[in-house]
């Protein structure tokens, strides 16, 4: 079924099952946020909102909270666009299986966005303070829009098919935003709005900017692909819901006119606000820094309007079915885009960019034992492509020693690197460099450093399976735990300071060089609790990699420098605990989930479901 406005799909959704009314009114301030985490734990339906307090618009989420319910959204378009992405990696399939392809004229047809006087979306106005105003977690700075898709357009090339849609965080009131006047813009570095921005400040002029809201699902997915630059987001939106996106211009500002919601206004070249905190998909809060802020003009919205919204946080979370999806989607596309790499994987569980799993060929000098010399070129192009420019940990493996490595089997993967890793040779680091804007295990906002481990050849090690008295460890280390095969995770003291928490590390690592370690043992981390990193994969992979900065906090046993190459002979060590300017952890409110339970109660509209 192809959805033309975000209440066809609600009711869709409802029709078939996929789909909860909660009928009591409901606060946006922390209540609404806990209800869709509670719900989506369970793998529960989408949730409409029916009464939300201090709104006149219901409100929705959860809607792609399952791959079944994704899939169920997009079941009419999903296969003909994977199609489409196919074509770029294999133009021969067309040719060989023609029968398939038969309608992609039309998918191609659907690409070209159309433009029209006017839309259901320009039917109405109200004001920011009048939408549902989701604050997520207890130390947010105020309620953000949590689905918006952002367009701008390209000042020294205006026009749509110039034009981005991205899905920026939008911060509705809080700090020193001006009530009803202006909202803040989060925009993250190698984003194409932020280019948008350059180019409206090198012309001094303001920088127009539209925020659309809902409208078919299509579109709220098409806003977070990473595509190629000569195909516009708009473009993927209409092939993904089935029809050509529609747009018109009301004051000189792009509108869809499909959406539920649209803000309009204008970003002020070299004026900033401060924006944040909010409980960011790594699990921590991002910190309030001064970012740039929308002079808003006009909110229009449809009669029937519907407030879509999603709620991020460590993951997994609804955002890690959007994540899968574009990889099932563009999963063809890789190979293309870096030729000699296979697969990447940009691990969920780890807080997406730092962690990094990869596989690439290694023929570089295919009659001599092999050990990574072309993997290492492919991985400084993986660093170079897009997104993943901003990968803190990048693993690659050669796809010669096991072709059916799968980067998605993230187990499987560590074993498979873990046994064939030689530690003196494999370690690659830029110690000074750029990383993820809510990442703060860094050295400053932004700054911080990456770790490429390469590994290829034959096993060098069998990966210890359990854990016996081989082990000794110095005072105030204790309670070791098996996270993965050969990857102990050791309880230590917690970290006071920087200085501190080198001394306890090169006490550990010098501990274990003289006393001895299990030749099974690969990979050492430590944190607070070894029993919550190795309670679940997950637990360990948070924890290991988005708490540590690896030119800070990776030591290793036996460790030395030649020719300002690092290394170590024994096992690689993470400090990953937490460390003074780390940004806090995501915690709820006792009593906010307190009140949630009345929901789940006999009687209530979520009984059976909480």
């Amino acid at each position: 079924m192809l959805y033309k406005s975000m209440k066809e799909c609600i009711l869709d959704l409802e029709k078939h099952g996929h789909l909860v009314r909660v009928h009591e009114e409901v606060d946006p301030d922390l209540e609404m946020a806990e209800i869709h985490r509670r719900v989506h734990q369970v793998g529960g339906p989408a949730i409409l909102y029916e009464r939300v307090k201090g709104s006149p618009f219901p409100a929705v989420s959860n809607l792609y909270g399952t791959m079944d319910r994704a899939r169920f959204i997009f079941r009419s378009t999903l296969k003909k666009v994977m199609q489409f992405m196919q074509i770029p990696a294999d133009p021969m399939t067309v040719v060989k299986q023609p029968w398939e392809y038969t309608g992609l004229p039309i998918t191609g047809l659907k690409a070209l966005p159309k433009k029209v006087r006017n839309g259901p979306v320009l039917a109405c106005e109200t004001t920011i303070s009048r939408l549902p105003g989701i604050k997520c977690w207890p130390d947010d700075g105020g309620p953000f829009i949590l689905l918006p898709q952002v367009y701008s357009e390209d000042p020294e090339q205006l026009g749509i098919m110039r034009s981005n849609l991205g899905m920026y965080r939008v911060q509705m009131a809080g700090n020193q935003y001006i009530k009803d006047q202006e909202i803040g813009l989060h925009y993250q570095i190698q984003r194409d709005i932020g280019l948008h921005h350059a180019h409206a400040l090198k012309k001094d002029e303001p920088l127009k900017v539209s925020i659309f809201v809902g409208g078919p699902p299509g579109h709220t997915l098409a806003a977070i692909m990473p595509l190629p630059e000569q195909l516009p987001e708009v473009a993927f939106a209409g092939m993904l819901a089935g029809h050509r996106f529609r747009y018109t211009y009301r004051n000189g500002y792009a509108i869809s006119t499909d959406a539920d919601f649209c803000v309009t206004g204008t970003v002020t070249p070299g004026k900033t606000k401060p924006e944040g905190p909010f409980g960011d998909h790594m699990g921590y809060y991002s910190l309030q820094h001064e970012f740039p802020y929308l002079n808003v003009e006009h909110v229009y919205h449809r009669k029937d309007a519907v407030w879509p919204f999603t709620v991020v946080g460590r993951p997994p979370q609804e955002d890690t079915i959007f994540g899968t999806l574009i990889h099932e989607i563009t999963k063809p596309v890789v190979p293309t885009s870096i030729p000699g790499v296979e697969a990447i994987h940009a691990v969920d569980a780890a807080g997406v960019h730092p962690l990094l799993l990869a596989v690439g060929r290694e023929q570089y000098v295919p009659y001599a034992p092999r050990e990574p010399r072309q993997i290492l070129t492919l991985a400084n192009a993986i660093l170079g492509f897009g997104q993943c420019s901003l990968a803190k940990y990048l693993f690659i493996a050669a796809l010669e020693d096991r072709s059916d490595l799968d980067v998605n089997d993230v187990q499987a993967y560590f074993t498979h690197v873990l046994e064939r890793v030689d530690w003196r040779r494999d370690l690659h680091f830029q110690t000074r460099t750029t990383i993820d804007t809510l990442d703060y295990s860094g050295t400053g906002f932004n700054q911080g450093s990456k770790l490429v481990v390469a590994a290829a050849g034959e096993p060098k090690r069998t990966l210890a399976r359990a854990l016996d008295h081989r082990l000794k460890l110095p005072d105030g280390f204790n309670r070791p735990a098996l996270a993965l095969p050969g990857v102990v995770v050791i309880s230590a003291p917690a970290c006071l300071d920087a200085e501190t928490s080198e001394k306890d590390v090169l006490l550990l690592a010098d501990y274990l060089g003289q006393a001895g370690y299990p030749d099974d043992i690969a990979l050492v981390v430590i944190t607070e609790d070894s029993e919550f990193a190795t309670r679940h994969i997950n637990n360990f992979l948070w924890v290991a990699f988005t708490r540590s900065n690896p030119s800070h906090d990776v030591y290793g046993v036996d460790s030395f420098i030649d020719h300002k190459h690092w290394g170590c002979r024994g096992p690689l060590i993470i400090d990953a605990r937490l460390k003074p300017h780390h940004a806090p952890p995501l915690i709820e409110s006792p009593e906010i989930s307190r009140r949630v339970d009345r929901l789940g109660a006999k009687g209530g509209s979520l009984h059976g479901i909480i």
